[in-house]
């Protein structure tokens, strides 16, 4: 007997949008219209991805910049998905040694000591050099236009800069400067520029207009970003001690010699297969394999384990993420330096089984990470918040806005999300983060700061995510690519640090599962487990706990407390952030699909 999902609610807040030529869906509108625009002008995914991007970092500044990182999987006409790497690595300065030197215990969550190699903006000329077909000043044109000529900005970003006011009034002048004109914090809807982000982008497109071919422009603005003036000033500023998150001031190790030695670039796609469905992420020095992990987990169980609007399907889901979570601290880290990941193990159907025994009828509140034959699980060190505060004096006030902001600058993670399609089968899905405005100083002549990656790495060098000098820091971003029948149909992701994976999880039961469409399935109430160690400073976690939207209703929710979940209600519309657009594998029409919660994502096309 097959049993029946909780049906989808009659009314969504809004329609999966359909059509025959192209969409896009992202975190911001703007972002969203602008990608759209490049569609309708004769640009492909790659370039309408591009340009919604760099608007993303106008837009949406206190969750990502062109000084962070960014992953995403692209797929060419359908084919097989793969992945645009965009997450710099540690400096070469960036070691175990020198960090316990500057008395640190944990790598800081803000200031420029935690900013590893800034990924996004090489990424992205990477991925517009080999895929693309516009001229680079064409794809700047609409990041430009609204850093200089200003936008209306959304409340959560004057929530951040707000929450954030004393720390840069105080200690970050360049960023007071800039985000707070006047000294004071915008208004929501207030017109704000950035000029100097705006001449960091002419001087790069200028340097792409006097170079010969198309792909030569992009090479020239790569090598004036990575070789030239920006990696100058960012180096140069960033040497400067300047307050961090732990409450000491510490100068960065990033030199201008870093930014040129990294280049983004291609690789395979890890990959799963979930009831007919072909799931794509990223390797393990991201969160992907995560997701492929809790899916051959739920595998094993039938229908009636895999709703996530009863207790029945949230609590067996829960306790498979706790499981997958673990795993990923305990072995997950960058392949490419010493660390050995043991991910075909952590694929396969047998470990999946093992670990599925596992789960039982009540919540549990233990670290428990599978055994691995030849490989030893590193056991980080975990402290709730409450362990965290009374053993440190750099505890800092009460969060604040969105993402999670204390009031020294700590950030518990967001990002943003874009994904597109367009007539000719090419797909983008791709989440930039990092660089957030409260990351680190503002560099002045170039309008942003960089970002704080390395916060994810560990200073124990057993653990496969240590801090590496030329290591990629085990980031959360985390997109993904559907596919059936052998060609890629969704490109979809969310924001939301640790719930990046547990928030698709849900999208892709619903779907899949229960058959809701892309609309249905974002509206739908979310949830997540903090039962992990949390990849943000300072690292704290939350045995058996679990964050809900009150919408999952009472009964479930007191189920869910009487299985022994520590239940944090967060709030009718507040968790996920998804941004889905894809192609119906049945009737060729494509769709989009966008978050409601924040009232800021949106989707577009025709």
């Amino acid at each position: 007997m097959v049993f029946p999902f909780t049906p989808p609610p009659a009314v969504t807040t809004r329609p999966t949008l359909q059509g025959n030529f192209g969409m896009v869906s992202s975190t911001h509108w703007l972002a969203s219209a602008s990608a759209q625009a490049v569609l309708e002008r004769g640009g492909n995914a790659f370039d309408a991805a591009a340009a919604g991007a760099f608007v993303l970092h106008v837009v949406e500044p206190h969750l990502n910049g062109p000084g962070g990182d960014m992953s995403a999987l692209i797929s060419v006409a359908g084919a097989e998905p793969k992945v645009l790497m965009g997450q710099g690595p540690a400096p070469a300065g960036a070691t175990i040694e020198h960090f316990r030197g500057e008395g640190l215990d944990l790598v800081p969550g803000t200031g420029g000591l935690a900013a590893a190699v800034p990924g996004a903006v090489e990424a992205w000329f990477t991925l517009l050099a080999e895929h693309g077909s516009w001229p680079l000043p064409d794809i700047l044109e609409y990041a430009i236009g609204y850093a200089r000529g200003g936008h209306p900005v959304a409340p959560r970003v004057t929530a951040t800069i707000g929450a954030v006011r004393e720390l840069f009034e105080q200690h970050w002048p360049s960023s007071a400067a800039q985000w707070m004109p006047g000294g004071r914090v915008p208004e929501a809807g207030e017109l704000v520029t950035n000029p100097a982000y705006a001449r960091t982008l002419e001087r790069l497109a200028a340097e792409a207009a006097g170079a010969g071919s198309r792909r030569e422009g992009i090479e020239a603005a790569g090598r004036a970003w990575r070789e030239g003036f920006v990696a100058r000033e960012a180096a140069a500023f960033l040497k400067t001690p300047h307050r961090h998150s732990t409450g000491g001031d510490h100068a960065a190790v990033i030199g201008a010699s870093d930014f040129a030695a990294f280049r983004a670039g291609f690789e395979p796609a890890v990959s799963a297969t979930f009831r007919g469905v072909r799931v794509a992420k990223t390797g393990p020095w991201g969160q992907g394999p995560v997701l492929l992990q809790t899916l051959a987990i739920l595998d094993g169980f039938d229908d009636a384990h895999l709703d996530p609007s009863t207790e029945l399907g949230a609590h067996t889901i829960l306790e498979a993420l706790k499981l997958a979570m673990a795993d990923r601290d305990a072995y997950y880290g960058d392949p490419q330096d010493s660390t050995r990941v043991p991910l075909q193990q952590l694929l396969s159907s047998g470990y999946a089984a093992e670990r599925r025994a596992l789960i039982g009828e009540s919540a549990s509140a233990e670290f428990r990470p599978g055994r691995i034959d030849g490989v030893e699980p590193y056991l980080p060190k975990l402290l709730t918040e409450d362990e965290w505060r009374a053993g440190t004096a750099a505890a800092p006030d009460g969060a604040v806005g969105e993402p999670t902001v204390r009031a020294s600058g700590e950030t518990r993670g967001d990002t943003c999300h874009l994904a597109v399609t367009d007539r000719h089968g090419n797909m983008v899905a791709a989440t930039p983060s990092g660089g957030w405005l409260q990351s680190s100083p503002t560099v002045p002549e170039l309008g942003f700061c960089l970002g704080t990656r390395l916060q994810m790495t560990w200073l124990e060098s057993e653990a496969p995510s240590a801090l590496r000098p030329g290591g990629r820091p085990r980031t959360t971003l985390t997109p993904t690519m559907l596919s059936r029948g052998g060609r890629t149909d969704t490109a979809l992701g969310s924001p939301g640090g640790d719930q990046q994976d547990q928030w698709q999880l849900l999208y892709l039961l619903r779907t899949i599962v229960g058959g809701y469409s892309p609309q249905e399935a974002i509206d739908a109430p979310a949830f997540h487990t903090t039962s992990l160690a949390g990849s943000f400073w300072p690292r704290t976690w939350e045995p058996a706990g679990a964050v809900v939207e009150d919408r999952l209703g009472e009964e479930v929710i007191a189920g869910l407390e009487q299985r022994g979940h520590r239940v944090t209600r967060a709030g009718d519309w507040s968790l996920g952030r998804l941004c889905v657009a894809g192609r119906n594998p049945a009737s060729g029409v494509l769709y989009a699909a966008a978050n409601p919660r924040g009232m800021q994502g949106y989707a577009a096309g025709r």
